[in-house]
Parts: structure tokens; sequence; C-alpha cells
């Protein structure tokens, strides 16, 4: 069967992306972020996964206004990066996994989650930027990404917002529905977003380090008390953009220590920088026990 083994956590910074597609990731303001990150490319290059699921949000590039599912999967062949009015980044087109993807699809479906099902979208800096960070720069024309991906999208733009039990709980459907996949794959669920920022208004810039601290404690040490943390306490203490963070409970829900009786999973790198243009980075990666 299928099986995920490790869950990886990151924020999902637009400038970060510019900063690898125009070569400044060496800069002194940003060098320091991407040398956070060099055990973890080490990593995946050591734990290469057959499939990725991603969960991040689109911001209004697939979605607009008019349409906004709380939760959706893509299940197409591939996915090309998005304009997000600048152009479109210069990485490679994402690979997708409709067998897993529509299984998924199916099986959670069936255990009362409403997942809208996208047969074709583009995916924006959400979805790019964590595989950057995690793969290094790739070659649009002649690279690839390591594996296929699965987006899984969420709305944390538009209120009303599902709640941290809603995708704490849809991590445990989707280990499920993995697990229950008749093929023999490796996978990771990567949850990503975060930390705290605010875009706009009297607290534009907020950035409480404290808190994003203790959140990362608690996602390792108690999530399932995480999870019931209320809507409120995110903007008061990490800003409006500070409930993306919901999402990196979809990739903890999915850990095998949630799932029944199992050892708590290791920290293999764990990584908090300040700033990245206005906001907080942090990042882990969890890996379940053998």
């Amino acid at each position: 069967m299928a099986r995920i083994t490790a869950s990886v956590y990151t924020s999902h910074v637009p400038a970060i992306g510019a900063a690898v597609d125009l070569g400044k990731t060496q800069e002194p303001y940003w060098q320091p972020l991407f040398a956070g990150f060099a055990p973890s490319r080490q990593w995946l290059r050591d734990h290469r996964p057959d499939v990725i699921l991603l969960v991040y949000n689109d911001h209004a590039t697939a979605f607009s206004l008019d349409f906004i599912p709380t939760f959706a999967i893509g299940t197409a062949a591939q996915f090309q990066p998005a304009d997000e009015g600048w152009g479109p980044r210069p990485v490679p087109t994402v690979m997708g996994h409709p067998e897993l993807a529509s299984h998924i699809a199916q099986s959670v479906i069936q255990q009362d989650f409403d997942l809208t099902i996208v047969n074709r979208m583009d995916v924006d800096h959400g979805l790019t930027v964590p595989l950057s960070l995690m793969c290094g720069e790739q070659d649009p024309a002649s690279g690839a990404w390591p594996c296929p991906v699965i987006p899984i999208a969420v709305n944390v733009v538009q209120y009303p917002v599902p709640s941290g039990q809603r995708c704490f709980d849809l991590g445990r459907a989707i280990r499920r529905a993995v697990e229950s996949f008749d093929q023999d794959l490796n996978v990771q669920i990567w949850g990503t977003g975060g930390m705290s920022h605010q875009l706009q208004g009297a607290r534009a810039g907020l950035i409480n380090q404290e808190w994003d601290k203790r959140f990362l404690d608690l996602l390792i040490e108690n999530p399932t008390g995480l999870a019931r943390l209320p809507h409120i306490d995110y903007v008061r203490e990490a800003g409006s953009e500070g409930i993306e963070l919901v999402m990196w409970l979809i990739a903890r829900g999915a850990m095998a220590d949630i799932a029944g009786p199992a050892p708590r999973p290791h920290v293999r790198h764990r990584f908090y920088h300040v700033p990245a243009s206005n906001t907080a980075v942090g990042h882990l990666i969890l890996e379940d026990a053998p």
C-alpha cells in the first residue's frame, strides 16, 4: 500500500520566489534564509518521495472571488505555473499524479469531506515557492521537480475559512485514503503558508516571534490541542494572514501518531527566520518512526 512517511512545513512568501528567479539567493539579505533550507534540500535528495501532497492556498489565480472552494484537490496530469500579474515564474511544469489524486478524492469524500475536484488549474507561488525552497533552482526548459505533486488548495483568503480542527481531521482522512491506495508509494505531505504576518491595515508588518515559536512547539508536542485553537487567536496573535497556519494542521493530522498508537515523529530539521519581505518564515520536517 501507499504510505505517508514524512511531513514538511514551510512558509510560501512570494518574494522568496523572486529572489530565486532573479539570482539573489546569496545576497546578504537573503543568504541566511536560504542557508537555513540547505539541510532540507539535502534531506529531500536523500529521502526523495514518489509523490508529494502539497497543501497551499491559491492567491486569486486559479480561483477568483467568484468561486472559492473551501477544500480542492488537483487531479490533472500537470499544472502550469500561474501568471500572478508579472508573468509565470520560470520554473518547471508541475507534474501531477491523477490516479492517487482521484483515489484520495473518492476516499475523502466518502469520509464526509466535500472536496472540489479540479481537473485543470494553474498553480501560483503558494505551491511553487515551497518547491523552490526544498528542491533548489530548477531549469524550466530541461529540469523537472523531483517527483509528481498533488495540489490540495485550502481557502484561507475569504471568510468563512475552515477551522484548525477541520483541517486536522482532513489530514487524518487523507492518511486513511493514502493507505488504502493499492500501489507501493512513498508519499510526503507538505503544509504551507504563514507564519505571523499582516499585509494591510493598522497592523501591517506585524510579526510575533514568540507566538510563532510556540506554534512550532505545539505542532510537534501537542497537535491535538493546537487544532482546537480558535480563529480569533490566529488573527490577534499572528495577524490577518496568520490564519494560513491552519493548513499546517492538515499535514500534521496525516502523521502516524495521530492515526493510532505510534511514537511522536522525529524532528529532522527546524528553522525560523525574520524577516523575509514583511513576514516571518517558519520551517519544519517531521519523519514518522520506521
